[in-house]
């Protein structure tokens, strides 16, 4: 779980689909995308382990199948999840990369959008350090803003979503406390101008 780079959003991303400047801590929690499948889609999420607190590693943990399901009474029923995502945004900023962008990331399951299914196919997933109860940080949005246009620079990314667009019913992140209107800036991508 050796960190590299540095805290705040990158400025490129490299041929193997790492982002310059930011933290990575790679996941066993990903495959190779289906051949020749582009990236389209950018869906967002919220967590907190344990639910409705930050900080701390719990997050870290699970994405890369380490979390000791002792250490909280929640953890004993996820402990065996193997879940991932792209990208991680603390409530502090700090940007965490854990799987390449080339690779899929276990982020979106049982998922659809546009009429396509398996969301992971052809998506990226971007965590923010949240819950539905609380409002994201300023900063937060800033660095979720740098992000989205870094890659939509690189991808023909279509449409940003929530996790609760591609799961309807089965998940409700980021949840409601999310401005939606705070990547309204990014321009014409669909689901960015709510």
């Amino acid at each position: 779980m050796k960190p590299v780079g540095r805290r705040g959003a990158g400025r490129g991303i490299d041929a193997d689909g790492w982002l310059d400047g930011v933290c990575r801590i790679e996941s066993p929690n990903r495959d190779e995308r289906p051949d020749g499948e582009p990236v389209s889609l950018i869906v967002v999420h919220a967590i907190s382990l344990p639910p409705g607190e930050f900080g701390g590693e719990s997050i870290v943990r699970l994405f890369t199948n380490q979390l000791d399901p002792s250490a909280h009474p929640y953890f004993p029923q996820i402990s065996t999840l193997r879940v991932s995502a792209h990208l991680l945004l603390r409530r502090e900023g700090g940007v965490i990369q854990f799987v390449s962008c080339r690779q899929r990331a276990w982020h979106a399951g049982l998922s659809s959008w546009g009429g396509r299914q398996r969301c992971n196919d052809f998506s990226l997933g971007i965590e923010l350090e949240g819950c539905d109860e609380l409002p994201f940080e300023e900063i937060q949005y800033r660095r979720l803003l740098d992000v989205v246009r870094l890659l939509c620079a690189h991808y023909p990314i279509e449409a940003v979503v929530g996790h609760s667009e591609v799961s309807p019913g089965r998940k409700t992140d980021p949840g409601p406390c999310f401005d939606w209107r705070r990547l309204a800036t990014i321009g014409d991508l669909p689901g960015a101008c709510r």
